[in-house]
Order: structure tokens, then sequence, then C-alpha cells
């Protein structure tokens, strides 16, 4: 098969935002004040124990409070968030989804019980494709989606104006999976001052922007470069509406499958296993659901090569 490039073109898009900080760094309200200003349908899945809800008086907002924090939990709520025809959601924490109730370390430890060996390596194999999942139903929902992660926290010995020794809070590395900050288009850290410092941006004009008390204003400048470009592609997901009969697999699916497939360096076999299992012909006759099975499997052995777990 020949490769062909083509002129790469700036579609718009729906915004991938994760708000990193310490507990009352101020990630909810932000979070909420940022959806308000994206959409009117605005949808919070809250792992919190119903914090978001006491900012019911200030955003209007519809929420699902999850008691469960495995993966397949939070692909389930996008899922229904999608189908609602939500504009906006907001996933207060995602960090909940790794280590929480029923969260990946969790569930790794439990796979390792079972396992004769104990061995938490091979119960990694079982958990990563739960947590490739989450992710791919992050990056192709259909809405915008804001993620907020804890950041675990250390003290520090500082001097203020007059030189007095004072002890001062700050965040680290969120608690997510390694590497979680490189799905997003926007990464930021806010502090106990509620300023918010871009760490990684897709919009130039963002940055290493630092923003005091972030809201209204941002997401207007996050709407303007969202919206700006052709018409938006149609999002490679399961759950996303489908633009061929019969919820076939779409056009980005295949890509990124050979894409996987190329990178994790399958034998041409793994593709007879494919279309055994899916009694199929061609990748091409798979349905989204299907490919996306295929996706978070060749992620998991990605994962599994490069020692991610």
């Amino acid at each position: 098969m020949t490769a062909v490039f083509r002129r790469a073109v700036k579609s718009r898009a729906k915004l991938r935002f994760a708000l990193i900080g310490p507990s009352g760094s101020g990630k909810t309200y932000t979070a909420l004040a940022i959806a308000a200003g994206l959409g009117q349908r605005v949808a919070v899945i809250d792992t919190e124990h119903g914090s978001a809800s006491k900012y019911a008086d200030l955003f209007g907002f519809d929420v699902l409070e999850l008691s469960s924090y495995s993966p397949e939990r939070y692909v389930e709520a996008l899922k229904a968030a999608a189908a609602a025809g939500y504009e906006v959601v907001v996933i207060d924490s995602l960090s909940h989804a790794w280590m929480g109730k029923d969260g990946a370390l969790e569930l790794v430890d439990r796979a390792a019980a079972r396992s004769k060996s104990g061995n938490s390596f091979g119960a990694w194999r079982e958990v990563t494709p739960q947590h490739n999942a989450m992710v791919e139903a992050i990056i192709t929902s259909p809405c915008h989606v804001i993620c907020t992660m804890r950041s675990k926290t250390e003290y520090v010995q500082d001097r203020d104006e007059r030189g007095k020794t004072v002890i001062r809070k700050v965040g680290l590395q969120p608690v997510q999976r390694d590497g979680m900050e490189y799905e997003f288009d926007i990464v930021g850290d806010i502090d106990h001052d509620h300023k918010l410092v871009i760490t990684k941006s897709r919009i130039p004009a963002l940055s290493d922007a630092v923003i005091p008390k972030p809201g209204g204003e941002l997401a207007s400048q996050l709407r303007e470069w969202l919206e700006a470009g052709t018409e938006q592609a149609q999002p490679a997901s399961a759950f996303a509406p489908s633009t061929t009969p019969g919820g076939l697999v779409l056009p980005g699916q295949l890509s990124l499958m050979r894409q996987l497939y190329s990178a994790a360096g399958m034998r041409s076999s793994y593709w007879e296993e494919v279309r055994e299992k899916y009694k199929v012909e061609s990748s091409s006759q798979l349905r989204q659901e299907q490919a996306a099975e295929v996706i978070a499997h060749l992620r998991s052995i990605l994962d599994a090569k490069g020692g991610a777990e």
C-alpha cells in the first residue's frame, strides 16, 4: 500500500483541558467557570462526593455522582453525556480513576491477588486496556472535556518579604498514569492563590501563560481557537455519531489502528485474528465499537512493550 500525504488543514475541534492542582486550589470552580463559557449544556462527572454541586447557585449544570471509580464507569458516563447531547463534560476528578475505589491501581492489586504468581506485571495486561479505553473515550468524545486532577503535594520552606521563614504547600505531579498530560490540548497547574500556569498548550497565544483566577475570559480565548478552521471532523469513537451505514468503522479509527499496529511491530497474522474474532473479511467492515476494542488492545501492547505499567 502506497502512503499518500495530503495538505494539513486545521479543523474545528473540541477542547481537551486538564487542570492540575492540590486540594483547595480551586480546580472545581475553575473547571465550571471555563465550562460555562464554552456551552450552555454542561454535565459534571463528580467523584468528589458532591463538591461540584456546592457551586450550583453560581453555574448551571447537571451532575452524575460516581460511587465506583473504575475506568469503565468513566467510559459509561462519557457515553451517557454524549448521547444526551451535552456540549461540555467536566470530570472532577480524573485522579480517582487511577487511585480510588475500583481505580486502576486497586484493579491491578485484585488481578495480581487472583493470579497464581501474584505478579503485578501480568495484572497490568488486564487493567491497561481498561485505562486506555477511558483515555480513548476522553480524546474522542464529541463534547468539550475538562478534567481536574489532584497533584501530589509537599511542604517547602520559603522566605517572605521580611525574610522570615514560612512553610508553603506546593503541587507536584498529577495523581494519574505517567504521561497523562500528553493526551490534552491544554494543561495548567493551579495553585492556592488560584493562579493558573499553562504548562502545555496547542494554542500559541496561551503558551507559558500565567492567568490569575481564570474563567470567562479564558473560555472566550479557547472558544475562538476551537471554532477557527474548517468543519469539525467526526470523532473516531465507539459512541460518536456514525457517518457510515450501520455504525461501521470511521476513517479516523482505521488510520489510528494502522498507526498503532505499525508502532507495536505486530505480525500480519494479527489482522487474521481480528477478522476471525469479529467475523469480517477486512478491517473496513468492523463496527465502531469493535474498532475501539482493537485500538485499546493495540495500545495495551504498546504500553507493555514500553514498560508503561
